[in-house]
């Protein structure tokens, strides 16, 4: 037989009261306020009275969040201790109170030795006996009929006659066919559709489809043709009008079925609603950015163009007084240039192709760094400030070397003689072909790339005033592209071929790793302020970093639609350029404020073309003007460009 089973939280409850009252019977604590609320003790020091009439005092400290905290990590009884409200202790439960618990939990009957499939013993046999269950006499009112059946069916009858009691109507088993859209009030169902479009009603027949239309309505044989060939859709008649003598000559329609049909299902399935069109201004859709006009000036013309050189130009860099330009060439010849009239004033041939040169930026200090194969020349042009190019030399010569000479990755040799004449200072020989150079800010340190992923020396530091070389990295992660030195705080940016990794010089440890999102990086650099950094990519992607923001590009800038080649910042103006291998040079204003919630702002501004594509090479490096607002550009077509 189905026995209803009570709620397992009921039973919990019930089983905590039962153990409660048990334990409280043997400690003879029985707290006799009855089943009250116990709040209504609690401004009391007391929280009932034991069987003497004694007040049951409460526990000197009530235990906190922390404490309960500390008992369930701390107490193994935790979880079959029961708090009992009435006497604000805590009571541990038995292992037969425990698996009571447990039993009336899964439903199971409380009592252990209970058999619930015990055969049950009917009362009431099937079997047919002599004698009655009871010989009692019936009474006499189950033949007397009964009088509140009496008064209920007179009840009835008069509410039958006074019409409050209609009688059913039998249901009508005849089909109900109606219009659907006959009645089309804002109450019906189709009111429910906003702004609803009543169905369209058919066209009345015209002239061209009488039996016997006007001769005009009637088509040609060209006509006909053409409106056989003519798709279903753009015809002007879906039918072609035809003459008959009289009205009995007249065929059935043939598609009359199908029209029907294509006419239901265009009412049926097509929803008519009114769309409400958004009307916006296709200009508000588009960022507000300042015009070009605005963020002036930029460089904007090609000015002059500087021609000498018969190979690649791979390299150029500025002098820090704006007055020179020096460049790198794949001819083996490095030139010196001035600026404003783009003239030649040196030419230094090298013992090969030049893959990079810097100026040194410390106006003080007339050096320039070339590298070619495995070697990285300190030139001094002698060129502007007399004083200044003789104290350079003075700087050079007034080295003197230590007592204990250490043993270094680099052999430093000072260069005597003809080479001396020709402006060579220093010559740094390294154990393998150099790609990069590049100055610190002060001038007095120097770094050298010569990318090899079978080795840890990929990067060498060098010190000019004291001639000393030293390795910073004892293991190099990848193959290292470029690297830099940050214009202001003792930082050293390494990009390898997907990653920038910011070292703290005086640390000596990495402090972040950039994700460029990019598959190769071809050139980086840093923002005079030092906050943001950009970099281009052989994947035809720049990307703009907001190192406080994030090591995840800030802006990706895929204007060019070839490989990268160079990018460079401006030193004063919120400028910088990016040269690519689709011969132009893109500038674009980039703003950084002071302002640490506001974001950068970067709007492209003018795009730079003169460079001719030679062997799908186009531009392969751009550097700014240290004051003007002015771009230098080198390209594959052995020419140097300068746009202002």
């Amino acid at each position: 037989p189905y026995r209803p089973r009570p709620h397992p939280c009921f039973l919990t409850r019930l089983l905590t009261r039962f153990s409660l009252s048990l334990s409280f019977l043997s400690q003879d604590i029985r707290n006799t306020v009855g089943n009250i609320p116990m709040e209504w003790y609690q401004d009391y020091p007391h929280i009932g009275y034991n069987l003497d009439g004694k007040k049951i005092f409460k526990p000197i400290r009530n235990k906190d969040e922390l404490d309960e905290f500390l008992d369930k990590m701390e107490n193994p009884d935790y979880w079959r201790t029961v708090h009992d409200k009435t006497t604000a202790s805590d009571i541990r439960l038995s292992d037969e109170q425990v698996d009571l618990v447990h039993r009336l939990q899964k439903g199971q009957f409380g009592d252990v030795n209970f058999n619930e499939y015990e055969p049950s013993v009917d009362f009431f046999t099937n079997e047919v006996m002599i004698h009655p269950v009871t010989n009692r006499p019936q009474d006499k009112r189950s033949f007397i009929p009964s009088l509140i059946e009496k008064e209920k069916v007179s009840k009835l009858v008069h509410a039958i006659k006074m019409g409050w009691i209609k009688p059913r109507k039998p249901k009508e088993t005849t089909p109900q066919y109606y219009d659907l859209w006959a009645k089309e009030d804002p109450n019906a169902i189709l009111g429910r559709h906003k702004m609803h479009v009543p169905a369209p009603k058919m066209r009345l027949p015209g002239h061209e489809e009488s039996y016997n239309p006007p001769p005009e309505y009637l088509l040609t044989e060209e006509e006909r043709m053409a409106w056989e060939q003519q798709d279903a859709e753009d015809r002007k008649l879906p039918f072609l009008p035809q003459k008959h003598s009289c009205l009995r000559a007249v065929p059935a329609f043939s598609r009359f079925i199908h029209e029907r049909f294509e006419r239901c299902l265009d009412l049926y399935l097509c929803p008519r609603q009114r769309k409400m069109r958004v009307n916006v201004n296709p200009e508000d859709l588009i960022p507000k950015l300042p015009k070009p006009k605005d963020l002036q000036p930029f460089p904007t013309t090609m000015s002059l163009v500087y021609i000498g050189h018969t190979s690649l130009v791979r390299s150029i860099s500025a002098s820090p007084t704006g007055q020179w330009l020096v460049s790198g060439s794949d001819d083996c010849t490095v030139r010196f240039w001035e600026v404003n009239t783009g003239r030649c004033m040196k030419t230094l041939e090298v013992g090969g192709a030049v893959k990079s040169v810097a100026w040194n930026p410390n106006p003080a200090v007339c050096l320039v760094a070339v590298c070619f194969e495995r070697t990285v020349l300190l030139l001094n042009p002698a060129l502007g400030d007399r004083l200044v190019v003789s104290s350079t030399d003075q700087l050079i010569t007034s080295y003197e070397p230590p007592e204990e000479d250490k043993e270094q990755a680099v052999t430093w040799a000072l260069s005597e003689g003809p080479e001396h004449d020709n402006g060579h200072r220093l010559t740094l020989t390294h154990p393998k072909a150099v790609k990069q150079v590049v100055w610190h800010g002060k001038g007095d340190y120097l770094a050298s790339v010569m990318p090899d992923n079978s080795s840890n020396l990929q990067v060498l530091i060098h010190q000019v005033s004291k001639r000393r070389t030293q390795n910073p990295f004892r293991k190099n992660k990848g193959l290292v592209q470029c690297v830099s030195f940050h214009p202001l705080r003792p930082y050293f940016f390494v990009a390898t071929q997907r990653y920038v990794r910011v070292y703290n010089l005086i640390k000596q440890e990495l402090t972040k790793k950039l994700m460029t999102n990019c598959k190769w990086i071809s050139s980086m650099a840093i923002h005079p302020g030092g906050d943001n950094l950009i970099c281009g990519s052989y994947d035809c992607r720049l990307a703009w970093f907001d190192l406080d923001l994030s090591t995840k590009p800030y802006k990706m800038l895929r204007h060019h639609k070839k490989a990268l080649r160079g990018v460079a910042y401006h030193k004063h103006y919120p400028l910088f350029a990016s040269g690519a291998d689709d011969g132009s040079v893109i500038v674009c204003h980039g703003m950084v404020y002071n302002d640490l919630l506001q974001n950068p702002l970067i709007v492209p501004v003018k795009v730079l073309k003169g460079h001719q594509i030679t062997h799908d090479l186009g531009v392969l490096d751009v550097t700014f003007h240290p004051t003007q607002p002015w771009v230098f550009s080198s390209g594959a077509d052995a020419t140097i460009r300068l746009f202002t």
